[in-house]
């Protein structure tokens, strides 16, 4: 098996013309297509229209070439938009396609893996307590399984955590719902945490998940959508059973302006910041970057005040997404980096996972 990325910028939401001129000159067989993420310009919050606006261009303009309608594609194709591209980060969207047949002989170097999978569908009663916890862990346990791959070989889990509407409005249930973004963000980071043996099952609990902040995944990233009844789940590892030319690395930022950690991901695939950026050689070999950012809610980063979340003017997450980006922007030499905010026991509290595909060295 092989995996293979193909990165456009996009000159808008709307946008799919790079992604259409690859597969129509051939470099994109869209029937591999498993998964796009990317980012968009919105604002990131409750009312961004332009993730939607891309998943609907991608939905209609793929529609016609896996011969389906266009709001089964996502059914086939799992399509994780971000928005929020502050600052530097240009917009774009990554295209991960797999192809070829599973060897029974191990290579000798492990290479990029991925797999996709979704959970059961969720009641709104669910979302935010340990049955999402659960069902989380057992859908990445299931990928890991047919990747043939233990838990140290996966280094980025990127969930959409589901939020179904709660099933009868008025329900005597209502006021203990927790059927909104920040819990099942939690949840769905804590059951990757639980898949990957990085918290133990009997430290978590219903009270625990958005309380205790010692209890987070190091290599989940994710986001939750409104009205999805079910997670969606993207798992990247290195596997000595898949070839390639990329693999994948992961690290830890325990706050926002811990640029040795991304120094030290970098460092895995053998790239090496010279006078702290990248030489552009060097940095042609990033393809991807990954990173979740969060305004510490303890209102300090290494013992200075911040003001992200009492300045009214601008958004917190917007804050905080274009901190991350600059810098790794400005380590990398490469403006097309995705960083989403709110990393709810994703990372330490005020930090969160950052990782890094590249080109082999």
């Amino acid at each position: 098996m092989r995996t293979t990325l193909h990165r456009f910028f996009t000159t808008d939401p709307a946008d799919v013309s790079g992604l259409s001129r690859a597969i129509a000159e051939g470099t994109v067989n869209p029937m591999d297509i498993v998964a796009i993420i990317g980012k968009t310009e919105g604002n990131g919050g409750g009312n961004d229209f332009t993730r939607v606006l891309a998943t609907m261009a991608l939905s209609q303009m793929l529609a016609a070439y896996l011969d389906c309608r266009p709001e089964v594609v996502e059914d086939r194709i799992v399509l994780s938009l971000s928005g929020g591209s502050e600052g530097v980060t240009a917009p774009h969207i990554l295209v991960f396609t797999v192809s070829g047949r599973a060897v029974e002989q191990p290579y000798p170097v492990k290479r990029l893996a991925v797999a996709t999978g979704h959970t059961r569908s969720f009641h709104a009663q669910e979302v935010g307590r340990m049955a999402m916890v659960r069902e989380t862990a057992r859908a990445v346990t299931g990928l890991m399984h047919a990747l043939r791959i233990a838990s140290e070989d996966v280094h980025l889990v990127q969930v959409k955590g589901a939020i179904p509407a709660p099933a009868i409005a008025g329900d005597a249930d209502a006021g203990q719902l927790r059927c909104d973004m920040a819990w099942s963000r939690g949840a769905s980071a804590l059951g990757v945490a639980l898949a990957l043996g990085e918290v133990a099952e009997s430290r978590l609990s219903d009270a625990a998940i958005n309380q205790d902040w010692s209890l987070y995944s190091s290599r989940a990233s994710v986001s939750a959508k409104p009205l999805l009844r079910r997670s969606e789940i993207v798992l990247f590892a290195n596997s000595c059973h898949w070839e390639g030319d990329l693999v994948i690395a992961h690290g830890v930022m325990r706050d926002i302006i811990d640029v040795p950690a991304i120094h030290v991901v970098l460092n895995q695939l053998g790239l090496q910041p010279i006078h702290g950026q990248l030489m552009p050689a060097d940095a042609e070999r990033v393809l991807a970057v990954f990173a979740k950012s969060d305004a510490d809610p303890r209102g300090s980063i290494r013992h200075r005040r911040h003001t992200m979340w009492t300045d009214a003017d601008i958004s917190d997450m917007r804050y905080s997404r274009c901190v991350v980006s600059a810098l790794l922007a400005g380590i990398t030499g490469e403006t097309g980096v995705y960083v989403s905010t709110r990393a709810e026991h994703q990372g330490p509290q005020g930090g969160g996972p950052v990782a890094v595909i590249g080109y082999a060295s």
